[in-house]
């Protein structure tokens, strides 16, 4: 554990702001297009860091929720990968039925760091209820994303 107060002690870090947009890949849902909105709260516990979100489809498939992230990184290297699983409601608009309106969004971003801080990533990540309704079709998208720290 990295903190004095031990392995989910609260520290402090820079927030940020996430913005991407790609492509819903048409495996179960139809090709479409998506953009998605992160903030990055300015804390984590421990290794894992807090954030809240937005997605809205051209089908206007709309996703919102809260969830944490996980970045993996090595001090001399400027490419990383983050983790993120967040807990969320979904509206399905003109677009794809995930079954319910509880959808949870998981996924992992490529990352290459700037010195300023400015983080650019390849995204790639997956929604579904996780079998609480009886039908479980998800969906994955596959984002260009860049990443802002704010200070």
């Amino acid at each position: 554990c990295e903190t004095d107060t031990g392995c989910l002690g609260r520290s402090k870090v820079l927030p940020r702001a996430y913005v991407s947009s790609g492509d819903i890949v048409e495996r179960r849902a139809d090709a479409g297009t998506e953009v998605y909105f992160r903030y990055d709260l300015s804390h984590r516990n421990g290794p894992f860091g807090h954030a809240v979100g937005v997605s809205v489809s051209g089908r206007r498939e709309t996703w919102v929720g809260v969830g944490q992230t996980y970045l993996v990184e090595t001090s001399n290297l400027p490419l990383k990968a983050e983790l993120h699983a967040m807990s969320g409601l979904y509206d399905e608009g003109d677009g794809h039925d995930l079954g319910g309106r509880i959808a949870f969004r998981s996924g992992i971003d490529l990352i290459y760091e700037t010195t300023s801080g400015t983080r650019y990533a390849l995204s790639y990540d997956h929604r579904s209820h996780i079998g609480i309704y009886s039908q479980n079709p998800g969906m994955e998208t596959i984002q260009l994303a860049i990443s802002l720290p704010l200070n």
